[in-house]
């Protein structure tokens, strides 16, 4: 099993070029996104999360989404996403 990425409290526009760098870095094996941590998921990280998503997933990598508090799972419906969806990668 791939080792998680963990990732910040706040995931805001201020976040996101870092998250972005830090997803593109994770090449080997599935990728993990580990949101224990999460407490604020903004748009444009979201946009971050899909866009890795979707570019593991094409080349054939697995992903998942783990420890989403009810907190995030409120502000990813919000958004018209769920983990489920952003774990599939477009198809």
């Amino acid at each position: 099993m791939s080792t998680p990425v963990t990732l910040p409290a706040r995931l805001d526009l201020s976040a996101a070029s870092a998250l972005m760098t830090t997803l593109k870095e994770h090449t080997d094996g599935d990728l993990v996104m580990d949101l224990s941590e999460v407490k604020h998921l903004g748009a444009l990280c979201l946009q971050v999360l899909i866009s890795a998503s979707d570019k593991a997933v094409a080349a054939g990598r697995s992903v998942s989404l783990i420890n989403a508090s009810d907190r995030v799972v409120d502000q990813l419906r919000v958004m018209g996403m769920t983990p489920e969806i952003i774990t599939r990668g477009r198809q």
